[in-house]
């Protein structure tokens, strides 16, 4: 199981700049009390631990490839507590056997970029959620990556994987039935389609 290109797991000092209340960017996006998650490519838990928060006692499937980042997400969601999260070593590019049910919400964050079959992942993530649930993408804005600085050095994808909001739509809606409800801006230099099934 290879890691999806450029999708590393940086520190939580510089996400933190980007996105100091993690908690209030998932409310933004739709993440409401009483529903499953999962997300996708979770490292060390930077949404997948407030996510728990948000919707307790319901679980948080945090699914990645990387086993030393799912300790760390452990060893935090029990410093801090949240008993509903549910690390899985797991692909992203077989969902329905990964996760042990489908959700409510499946979240993929600055990811898909780097994802080698992008179809199939959508097509994937389709059948791991709910009908009636949500598909939240969030990436990072198609610019050079010389001007998306974080405490002064250039941070996220090379620019040539960097995708618009309107190539993001395309290539979820053109791999299976969701429908695009919003687009919403999380700057200074991401932005999120939320869909539905």
């Amino acid at each position: 199981m290879d890691r999806f290109q450029n999708t590393g797991q940086p520190d939580w000092d510089w996400w933190s700049k980007l996105w100091p209340t993690p908690g209030a960017t998932l409310r933004t996006l739709g993440v409401e009390s009483g529903e499953s998650v999962a997300e996708v490519g979770c490292g060390s838990g930077y949404f997948a631990l407030p996510a728990a928060c948000i919707v307790e006692p319901e679980p948080v499937y945090a699914l990645d490839l990387d086993a030393a980042l799912l300790d760390e997400l452990e060893h935090l969601a029990a410093q801090q507590g949240v008993e509903n999260i549910v690390p899985i070593r797991g692909d992203a590019r077989n969902l329905p056997s990964a996760l042990p049910a489908r959700v409510d919400t499946l979240m993929i964050a600055n990811t898909l970029h780097g994802v080698d079959d992008q179809s199939g992942f959508i097509q994937q993530a389709f059948r791991a959620i709910e009908p009636g649930g949500s598909l939240l993408v969030v990436n990072w804005h198609d610019r050079p990556r010389e001007t998306t600085t974080v405490a002064g050095e250039p941070r996220g994808p090379p620019t040539a994987l960097r995708m618009t909001p309107e190539e993001t739509e395309e290539t979820v809606l053109s791999a299976s039935d969701f429908t695009l409800e919003r687009q919403v801006e999380l700057p200074p230099y991401h932005y999120a389609l939320v869909f539905t099934r």
